[in-house]
């Protein structure tokens, strides 16, 4: 097994792991001893420490990516990059805080009726070291990422993170620590992961702090420019998937936002194969742009589009049949009326994994800042839909939002490939699928109830997936996937 190969595999292992713990923290050890209140606050701490680091961060994540190797040295100076990077975007950060601090007064004021929470309000401050160990966690990682030691780091950012959550939120549990006392445990958990991960980097020595030299001062304009188009793209991002909590807080209260937090990040589930599954496709993909292959691009295009929405819609009609066993994790009783919330959101994000490498074809061709355009107009039309929306509809509101956004998003990028580079990867099969998955979809949901919650998750699931799969292979929807199951059926074989 190669280097990327080795780091492929481990980091898809430790992202299902993660996600794993963040599932249990959420919907069982969450719900049953924090309050939605409570859950709220922790959603928006995440939420605005994104945003905040997004744009403190000055895109500098992705100069490390682009740059790097243009500075990399045997000596590990490595010209003073690392210590540009870490100057430029502490600038950024204290320019970001300043405004943070200053603008409290507004920011809070944004929520003046009686609904809200005094919780924001109470630890609003906690915002701020969140965020520059977030920060400075992800520039490490880049650096670590880019030399090639990237196991460790995001096993610390994926499990160590969502570990110690679990410590902190059993703590409560047990009463030796209280709501805030559980705040601050996950400020000093965050502070604890920076430290290691700056140890690791100092016993491996692939960085050290030196004088900026004369190379990276003669490029900064340059990469001044590259960051804040990066920069610009990426907080776009941030703000689709993020913008729809902090209306929540901002029209309504945030107990909701505990409620839609919790449905948001059960619905992500649907998107984890496929981020699996792209991040393997985009050196290909690079690749063929240098070539101008446009035939390979539409090939892996058509093929990662197909199978993502394959599995996607397993995954979603799985979900929806076990939504009586899903409230029985949640236990709250007040999930049963937010069904049709989950069911929007869930389809938002198969909008989103359907697309396949459409935002990542465009990004690696000649017309990469057309991406920019595109993330800023999205993000803007998203916050104006939660701001239309989240007043008349309520928490159903913001996923509305979310969703026509994702589903905009997507045909736009479509619209432009199609356009541009005659790139199409949707055929018939697609419609293939989605009779497939009303099928079994139907099935699932009429299948007898079983008392047992264990038995009842596991017949109902397995004979769904049975289902899904055997009408999937014998009607040959997916080269990949019947080679896929073939190597399977082969090796169980011998």
């Amino acid at each position: 097994m190669n280097l990327l190969k080795k780091q492929g595999f481990f980091n898809s292992i430790t992202l299902y792991i993660g996600t794993a713990l963040g599932f249990i923290n959420l919907t069982v050890l969450f719900q049953r001893i924090l309050t939605p209140q409570e859950i709220g606050f922790f959603a928006l701490l995440i939420s605005v420490t994104l945003l905040y680091t997004q744009i403190a961060g000055l895109g500098f994540s992705s100069v490390i990516t682009r740059y790097f190797p243009f500075f990399k040295s045997d000596d590990r100076k490595h010209n003073g990059f690392p210590t540009y990077v870490f100057k430029v975007t502490s600038i950024g950060f204290l320019i970001v805080t300043a405004f943070y601090i200053f603008g409290k007064e507004y920011i809070i004021d944004l929520k003046s009726d009686s609904n809200g929470s005094s919780y924001f309000s109470r630890y609003y401050y906690t915002v701020i070291p969140v965020a520059l160990f977030t920060l400075w966690y992800n520039l490490a990682e880049t650096f670590s990422r880019t030399t090639y030691h990237n196991i460790l780091p995001a096993f610390m950012r994926e499990v160590a993170l969502k570990g110690f959550t679990t410590i902190g939120v059993l703590l409560v549990y047990l009463q030796f620590f209280n709501y805030g006392d559980f705040v601050f445990w996950y400020i000093g958990t965050n502070a604890l992961l920076l430290l290691l991960l700056l140890l690791y980097l100092k016993h491996l020595d692939l960085i050290r702090f030196k004088n900026i030299q004369q190379p990276v001062k003669e490029k900064s304009p340059e990469i001044l420019k590259y960051g804040v188009y990066s920069m610009l793209a990426g907080g776009s991002i941030t703000m689709i998937q993020n913008i729809d909590t902090i209306m929540l807080k901002i029209y309504t209260s945030e107990s909701l936002v505990g409620y839609y937090f919790t449905l948001f990040s059960m619905a992500v589930v649907i998107s984890l194969p496929a981020k699996a599954l792209s991040t393997t496709s985009y050196q290909i993909i690079a690749d063929a742009w240098s070539k101008n292959d446009l035939k390979r691009i539409n090939k892996i295009y058509s093929k990662t589009s197909l199978v993502q929405f394959i599995i996607g819609c397993l995954l979603l009609i799985g979900l929806i049949a076990n939504w009586h066993n899903i409230l029985t994790i949640l236990k709250k009783p007040e999930y049963a009326e937010l069904y049709y919330v989950f069911i929007v959101v869930a389809i938002g994000f198969l909008c989103d994994i359907t697309g396949g490498l459409n935002g990542a074809i465009i990004s690696f061709s000649k017309n990469y800042r057309v991406i920019m355009y595109i993330l800023i107009v999205a993000a803007a039309v998203c916050a104006l839909l939660n701001m239309l929306f989240i007043p008349n509809f309520g928490i159903i509101g913001a996923a509305l939002a979310y969703t026509l956004t994702m589903f905009a998003l997507n045909f736009f990028y479509w619209i432009y490939l199609l356009l541009k580079f005659k790139l199409q990867p949707f055929r018939f099969s697609f419609v293939k699928v989605m009779l497939i998955s009303a099928f079994v979809l139907l099935v699932g949901v009429y299948l007898p109830y079983v008392d047992n919650f264990f038995v009842d998750v596991a017949i109902r699931s397995a004979l769904m997936a049975l289902l899904y799969t055997g009408l999937i292979y014998f009607l040959k929807i997916s080269a990949d996937i019947n080679e896929a199951i073939d190597q399977l059926l082969i090796k169980l074989k011998k």
